[in-house]
């Protein structure tokens, strides 16, 4: 019997959620690029699959905003509220800790959730992965040529003829996946947030991922190069490559697709080591007042404290507004936290713009990585590009590393280049973009 269908409230859009099974494992499905939760168990495969899964796990899967029964959404977003989306559908199913299998375009999503709530996440199984978009689209003319399909023929079913060749022939399964498409989002969703997606781009995050991870992934896969998944597995500390043989790129079909469950039977009720938390992927700012000597001297001792003051309330009220950990004050400047990228930007352009009613300017940097966690400190490698990053910075700039730019793709903020330089003490040229513009 099909489990009834949930929301869960992810800001001011509803999430539509499953949960069904008892297991004694959580685990939740991060699905593909469009979905439909109720239309899942209408396909005999599928339904099976998902049936084995709730004879070991307690499940729940979802449809992301904009897809299935979810809300409809002016815009589509990028991957940091995708990761609000998951985390409200997890705390609305009561969900504190729970393995991932994420899908194809959902395995982006679940890697990133994985390096940055590692205490959420006790494993990782990824099917059809990719950490860039050309490992599924390899080029523009391959892009417009799927756009060709959606305008002229979504929802037919016409795809499966690429992703699941194996049934290709199958009048009925085609009739289900033509459904499939109909029910997941428009012709013009589907557009949008193909669009997005064709910005993402992980690969500088995967090194932060520390929770036990399995990567499946079939050989001659049509939808995302098999390259895709070896390049994951390569990447993530730890991790086990599993490749199957065939075409297909729907896990529920083909001729292997019951090897394919138990792959992931074996590795989730194995035993496995507790996840470290002192180690999580998160965006660290760095901000300071700049000609702050000068000031001081122009201003003498009380009028530059109660300058300090003010600046000081004035910031963490903006962290406090964009969800931002205050880690402690360096004399005129800031370093905080942020467990999303864009709202780590976001806060920065805020306060580079609040703060000049005080009649001073700040100047910031910011850096997505791994972090070590130290108690309410933070240290590591990704601190010290921060730094360094932010030292770069112009009176009222905000400039990011390419990390942070590429985690931020589809989410409205606009940059410019402000070329590759070298970073005191960091290995390498780094690329470095000013942040213009936050829709």
């Amino acid at each position: 019997m099909q489990p009834i269908t949930q929301y869960a409230r992810s800001g001011d859009v509803h999430i539509a959620y499953q949960a069904f099974g008892d297991g004694p494992i959580n685990l939740v499905l991060v699905p593909g690029f469009v979905s439909n939760v109720e239309n899942y168990w209408e396909q005999p495969d599928f339904a099976r699959f998902l049936t084995r899964l709730a004879s070991y796990a307690r499940v729940v899967t979802f449809d992301k905003r904009g897809t299935g029964g979810s809300d409809r959404v002016g815009e589509l977003p990028g991957l940091e509220m995708r990761m609000d989306d998951l985390r409200a559908v997890m705390d609305a199913a009561g969900m504190d800790q729970a393995a991932l299998l994420g899908i194809s375009e959902g395995a982006p999503l679940s890697i990133l959730f994985a390096a940055t709530y590692p205490d959420r996440c006790r494993a990782l199984a990824l099917y059809g992965s990719f950490s860039r978009f050309s490992f599924w689209f390899p080029t523009n003319e391959a892009l417009e040529t799927f756009f060709g399909y959606v305008e002229k023929a979504w929802g037919t079913g016409g795809s499966l003829q690429k992703f699941a060749p194996s049934r290709a022939n199958d009048a009925a399964f085609q009739r289900w996946w033509g459904r499939n498409e109909r029910l997941g989002a428009s012709p013009a969703a589907v557009t949008a947030l193909m669009r997005m997606n064709s910005q993402i781009e992980i690969s500088g995050v995967l090194q932060a991922v520390r929770v036990p991870t399995l990567v499946i992934h079939r050989t001659e896969d049509q939808v995302v190069n098999v390259e895709g998944g070896r390049d994951v597995a390569a990447r993530i500390p730890g991790a086990r490559l599993a490749e199957f043989s065939g075409v297909d790129h729907l896990f529920y079909v083909g001729e292997n697709a019951e090897d394919i469950s138990d792959t992931i039977e074996e590795f989730l009720t194995g035993s496995r080591g507790a996840a470290p938390v002192d180690r999580v992927l998160a965006t660290v700012l760095f901000t300071d007042i700049v000609g702050s000597t000068e000031k001081a001297a122009a201003l003498g001792d009380r009028r530059w404290r109660a300058l300090l003051d003010d600046h000081h309330a004035m910031i963490r009220a903006v962290l406090t507004r964009f969800r931002g950990r205050e880690v402690k004050t360096t004399g005129d400047g800031f370093l905080a936290t942020f467990d999303g990228p864009a709202r780590g930007v976001r806060c920065a352009c805020a306060i580079a713009d609040e703060i000049k009613s005080l009649g001073i300017d700040i100047r910031a940097g910011l850096h997505t990585g791994e972090c070590e966690m130290i108690g309410d400190d933070v240290a590591g490698i990704a601190v010290h590009i921060g730094a360094r990053v932010a030292g770069l910075a112009n009176a009222g700039e905000v400039l990011v590393s390419s990390t942070v730019k590429d985690l931020v793709a589809g989410s409205g903020i606009r940059f410019s280049g402000r070329g590759t330089v070298p970073l005191k003490g960091i290995p390498g040229e780094w690329q470095v973009f000013a942040a213009e513009g936050a829709t």
